[in-house]
């Protein structure tokens, strides 16, 4: 893999007196899409803040290949830095035309015919040609968004940023302007960073995903390898429903309400914990029985709230081809191949 072009070493930052970074590091590559996901107050804007110029670090480094551009005592002006940013609520100036708010970061560098053959490109790209004399107010979420990150990508920035771009829009159009904004910003070239509490919004931009949880990244990788192999429970909530088993190791098992399922080795005697996505339960006739609460359709699966033997209350995810209704019993079985097994 070629070297990162925005590396974070140690990032630290209170707001308030209230420590809000503790330590962060992460790696920004070239032509690839990161997200950070948390929940509010994880400290995820402010870190994408720090990073734009916009906050200044208490300790740490932000480096942009051999460039600091910030470590604690120095920072450079967020203007002098090659970043674009994408705020939550746009940002967009009121009193500027979409036309002038896209040429806004173009001033002075570069000459007047290259910045009007740059906006001109980019407001074709964004498909806004028939706004350009247009004010925000006039404007729906959606055009709104796609001036925002035209204005972004104007500079030809290195990096662009991106703070909860698409919470404000509905769930149709937000998923159409996700997959125009990340082909627009891999088609640029840049390194994107995404700071988002939605996690299907991390599975669906990013080839890299970071979880993020009291200040602190405690999970980093691939989403699929976060997503299936969580380092902790609290990794694991962050992407979605989980079920947990408490139980012991002896000789290589655990007892569950599932059976004896396989121990990982040298845990002998040790507390261990097992997740299990929804998905990862099946229906089978030599399953265990569970009594199901309630019922819902979720983008065309059933998302089932069931009670196991022991009181326990599970979700399970099954296709819609299986009928299934309130108070009936499933009989349900472990995919052990994709379950998870941490250490209590």
């Amino acid at each position: 893999m070629s070297a990162p072009i925005l590396s974070v070493r140690g990032a630290k930052k209170s707001l308030g007196g209230n420590p809000v970074l503790k330590g962060v590091d992460l790696d920004l590559y070239r032509g690839q899409v990161s997200a950070v996901l948390g929940p509010s107050g994880a400290g995820k804007s402010t870190l994408l803040r720090g990073i734009a110029g916009l906050e200044k670090l208490d300790d740490g480094q932000i480096l942009a290949g051999e460039q600091v551009w910030d470590d604690g005592r120095h920072s450079t002006r967020a203007e002098a830095r090659r970043v674009g940013v994408v705020f939550q609520d746009y940002a967009l100036f009121p009193h500027l035309t979409v036309e002038k708010n896209i040429a806004f970061g173009l001033k002075g560098r570069m000459s007047n015919e290259a910045a009007s053959e740059r906006v001109s490109a980019l407001i074709k790209q964004a498909e806004l040609t028939p706004f350009t004399r247009s004010y925000p107010h006039e404007l729906s979420g959606g055009e709104q968004q796609r001036v925002a990150l035209a204005r972004a990508l104007a500079p030809r920035p290195d990096i662009i940023l991106l703070d909860e771009p698409f919470s404000s829009l509905d769930r149709r159009l937000r998923a159409d302007l996700r997959a125009q904004t990340m082909a627009a910003i891999r088609e640029a070239g840049a390194a994107a960073l995404i700071v988002t509490h939605d996690a299907d919004e991390a599975f669906e931009t990013a080839d890299t995903l970071f979880l993020m949880e009291d200040g602190r990244i405690i999970q980093s990788g691939a989403p699929s390898e976060v997503y299936g192999r969580p380092v902790s429970l609290t990794s694991a909530r962050l992407l979605g429903d989980i079920n947990v088993i408490n139980s012991v190791a002896r000789s290589g098992k655990m007892k569950t309400i599932f059976g004896e399922i396989d121990a990982p080795s040298g845990y002998d005697g040790v507390e261990m914990t097992v997740l299990a996505r929804p998905e990862d339960l099946h229906l089978a006739e030599d399953g265990t029985d569970f009594l199901i609460e309630d019922i819902r359709i979720r983008q065309g699966r059933q998302r089932i709230r069931a009670t196991a033997p022991d009181g326990s209350l599970w979700i399970v995810e099954l296709p819609l081809t299986r009928t299934t209704r309130k108070g009936e019993t499933l009989r349900l079985a472990l995919n052990e191949s994709s379950i998870s097994v941490l250490k209590a």
